[in-house]
């Protein structure tokens, strides 16, 4: 393992991989970047994830039914602010009115052409400024779609990582928003995957569904879904690096989808801290990821994280809820590594210590539950006032 990790490297800054062009402008539907699109100059491989919501927004339908055709793109166009969700037969036109500009601009095929959308829900799209806004964008190579898609969002969540294959570089970029209404599944997130790595869309599926059960599916902020969500990935093949069965591709697309996970944690809205659980030695891995969810979900473990106190039986209420199998009399439990329970029973430990290093940025709980071999593992954040403040005066 630490062979594949030593040929995947975290870039210092943002890099687009080999045949990707992107752009962000202020269409008018707010102050600031609004409308962006990622563009390849060839048709890419695409997979993608959607929210689990009843109600799926029209550009969150209208992409998944377009990778569904023959698992390609060659762009996404994106834009903040509105939605386009629950807004019937008109939302679903506009969604396709918009796929369509980018498919008349660039004069290739409208369904090698994703739409997403976020914001605020029940609003009709402004096709007006949304349609003249496209007509603007360029090919360019900055991260300005990562802020035009931002809505309570603190910043911009980009990573770019380079992998070593044999000799060869493939880079695999990754950008996202998501602040509030995390949870389950994705909840009110965009992600987008690009990479110029040569893999068959099938594969691509598969490890995009495989690697979003362990990061974007394992984060919550606050109990709410959302139903514009999706996570895609474009992977063009300009490298030339055919990247099929590669472990060091995997670790890079693993990196990838772990870390843009672990910022929309932690970028909660009004958070101050992201919360890690770990679980480990549950009957399954199922199981350690519901207990690790459980855990970071917890209205009470969120409040008292945010108050710096050492309520470890907060912490023990929320594992007792789940389902899981437990060895009840010999659960173990520890706070950034100051171990606070053992056989399920408080074990002495300095408060004053424990209520400093709760202070922290980052809080890690660790949970030896006693009864297997699996292990799981969730993000969360604390829950401030500001949480109410900005939910209270989202559409103000």
């Amino acid at each position: 393992m630490d062979q594949i990790q030593n040929k995947v490297k975290k870039l210092d800054e943002y890099q687009w991989p080999q045949g990707f062009f992107s752009d962000g402008i202020h269409a008018g539907l707010r102050e600031g970047l609004d409308l962006g699109w990622i563009y390849s100059e060839t048709p890419a491989a695409a997979a993608g994830v959607y929210t689990t919501s009843q109600f799926q927004a029209a550009p969150t339908k209208l992409t998944k039914n377009t990778i569904n055709l023959n698992h390609q793109l060659q762009a996404v166009v994106m834009n903040s602010v509105c939605a386009n969700s629950c807004t019937g037969p008109q939302g679903e036109t506009d969604a396709l009115v918009m796929q369509q500009a980018v498919a008349d601009k660039m004069t290739i095929d409208s369904n090698l052409v994703g739409v997403a959308s976020t914001g605020v829900i029940g609003q009709f799209m402004p096709m007006g400024l949304i349609t003249a806004g496209i007509k603007k964008l360029e090919l360019g190579d900055s991260d300005k779609v990562a802020h035009a898609v931002m809505t309570t969002d603190s910043h911009a969540k980009t990573i770019s990582v380079a992998a070593d294959i044999d000799g060869e570089t493939v880079i695999v970029s990754g950008f996202c928003k998501g602040s509030g209404m995390i949870h389950p599944n994705m909840a009110t997130m965009l992600g987008f995957v690009t990479t110029d790595a040569k893999i068959a869309s099938y594969e691509l599926q598969a490890l995009l569904s495989e690697h979003v059960n362990d990061t974007f599916n394992q984060i919550t902020v606050d109990g709410d879904t959302s139903t514009n969500d999706m996570v895609t990935v474009m992977a063009n093949g300009a490298s030339g690096v055919d990247v099929a069965a590669s472990d060091e591709f995997e670790a890079a697309f693993h990196q990838v989808l772990s870390y843009l996970a672990q910022e929309i944690a932690a970028d909660g809205e009004g958070a101050t801290k992201l919360v890690e659980a770990n679980v480990k030695h549950a009957e399954t891995k199922e199981d350690a990821q519901k207990i690790a969810k459980q855990i970071v979900g917890s209205n009470l473990v969120k409040s008292a994280i945010f108050g710096d106190d050492a309520n470890w039986g907060r912490i023990m209420g929320a594992i007792g809820q789940t389902d899981a199998k437990l060895d009840v009399d010999h659960v173990s439990l520890w706070i950034n590594g100051i171990q606070l329970v053992k056989d399920s029973i408080s074990v002495n430990f300095d408060e004053a210590v424990v209520k400093e290093t709760l202070a922290s940025s980052k809080v890690v709980i660790d949970v030896d539950v006693n009864v297997g071999e699996a292990s799981g593992q969730a993000w969360g954040c604390d829950l401030t006032y500001d949480y109410v403040k900005i939910n209270a005066s989202y559409r103000s």
